[in-house]
C-alpha cells in the first residue's frame, strides 16, 4: 500500500503524471537550485505556473554551514532593508525547484526575508529524480528528522546575520514540508506556522520518532493547517486525528487551542502548486491570504 502523502502526490500530479515515456528527456534536464523545474512533475502546467520577478529583490542561492556540511538555500527579500521579519519555506518532496524559489519571492515582496534550504542536500537531488517511488526510496525516506531540525535552527542564526529579525520567525512548508512545519512549531522559538497539506500521523521510526499528532501538546507557536477536502492521500480522518488532539492539549496548551484547521471542500492535495494539474486558483489564493493574516494575527509581520 503507498504511503498516504506519496499516494497524495500521484494523485496530485494526474494528468500529467511522470511515466517511463520521454523520461531520458527529462533526465537530461540539468538544474540548479531554485532554477527550473523538477523532473519528476514535467511537463508543469505552463499556463498557471505563477512567475514572481526579483525586481526590488535580493534573491538567489547561497549556502549556510551546518557541521561541516553546507547546505544549499534559496533566499529572498526587499533590497537594502533589515531587521526583516523571517519566514523559512519548507519544500514539498521535489526539492527546492522554481515553484519553491517563486514562492519565497512572493513572501519578499510582502516584506519578509523567506529562506529555502535544501533540506535533502546530504542524502541526493531531489530535483533530477524522474521516478517518485525511487525519489522516496532513495532521498526522502532517508532524511533524519533531527536534521531537518538542525538545518533550520542553522538558517534561523544566519537570518540573524543578514537582515533578518530572528524574534519574528515564521515557518511555513507544502506536503513533506507542511508535516515539517508542524514539528518545527514544537521545536524552536517560532511565532507562527503555516502547513499546507501536510501529513499528520504515521508509524514511529528511528529517523521519523514523531508526528504531527503526537505534539500537539508540545507546539511553541500556533499553526494554521490548510487541507483539500478530497485529498485522497491526506485523509479527513487524519485531519480528524489531528483536531481531536490539539482539543485534548487546549487544556494545558495555549498554542494547541490558538492552532486552527481549514478544509478547502473544493480542493485535494497540492492546491497552492500552481505548475501542477492539482491547483485550484481560488483556493489558492484563499490560503495565500490566510497565512499572511495569520503572521501578521500572531506578531511575524
Amino acid at each position: 500500500m503507498l504511503r498516504e502523502d506519496l499516494k497524495a502526490e500521484f494523485d496530485s500530479l494526474r494528468p500529467g503524471a511522470t511515466t517511463e515515456a520521454g523520461s531520458s528527456r527529462r533526465t537530461a534536464i540539468k538544474l540548479a537550485l531554485g532554477v527550473g523545474y523538477a523532473a519528476s512533475v514535467m511537463p508543469i502546467q505552463a499556463q498557471t505556473a505563477i512567475k514572481t520577478s526579483a525586481d526590488g529583490l535580493r534573491a538567489g542561492a547561497t549556502t549556510i554551514e551546518v557541521n561541516g556540511f553546507k547546505v544549499p538555500v534559496y533566499t529572498a527579500a526587499p533590497a537594502g532593508k533589515t531587521g526583516l521579519p523571517v519566514v523559512l519555506v519548507i519544500q514539498e518532496i521535489f526539492g527546492v525547484h522554481e515553484y519553491i524559489a517563486d514562492t519565497a519571492r512572493r513572501f519578499a515582496k510582502a516584506g519578509y526575508l523567506a529562506i529555502a534550504p535544501d533540506l535533502f542536500a546530504r542524502q541526493g537531488d531531489a530535483t533530477k529524480y524522474t521516478d517518485i517511488p525511487k525519489l522516496m526510496a532513495e532521498i526522502v525516506s532517508k532524511v533524519p528528522d533531527a536534521q531537518v531540525i538542525g538545518d533550520l535552527d542553522a538558517c534561523v542564526k544566519w537570518a540573524a546575520a543578514n537582515g533578518g529579525d530572528t524574534n519574528k520567525v515564521a515557518i511555513t512548508g507544502f506536503c513533506w514540508g507542511g508535516r515539517i512545519t508542524w514539528l518545527y512549531a514544537a521545536q524552536a522559538n517560532v511565532k507562527a506556522g503555516v502547513a499546507w497539506y501536510g501529513r499528520l500521523v504515521g508509524a514511529p521510526s528511528e529517523l521519523t520518532p514523531k508526528h504531527p499528532v503526537d505534539i500537539a501538546a508540545s507546539l511553541k507557536a500556533p499553526v494554521l493547517g490548510l487541507y483539500g477536502f478530497k485529498d485522497t492521500g491526506i485523509t479527513q480522518e487524519s485531519v480528524a486525528q489531528m483536531r481531536a488532539a490539539l482539543a485534548a492539549a487546549s487544556a494545558t496548551n495555549p498554542n494547541a487551542k490558538a492552532s486552527e484547521i481549514v478544509v478547502f471542500r473544493d480542493a485535494g492535495h497540492a492546491f497552492h502548486a500552481d505548475y501542477r494539474p492539482s491547483y485550484v486558483k481560488e483556493v489558492a489564493d484563499d490560503g495565500w491570504q490566510r497565512a499572511l493574516d495569520w503572521f501578521k494575527k500572531n506578531g511575524v509581520a
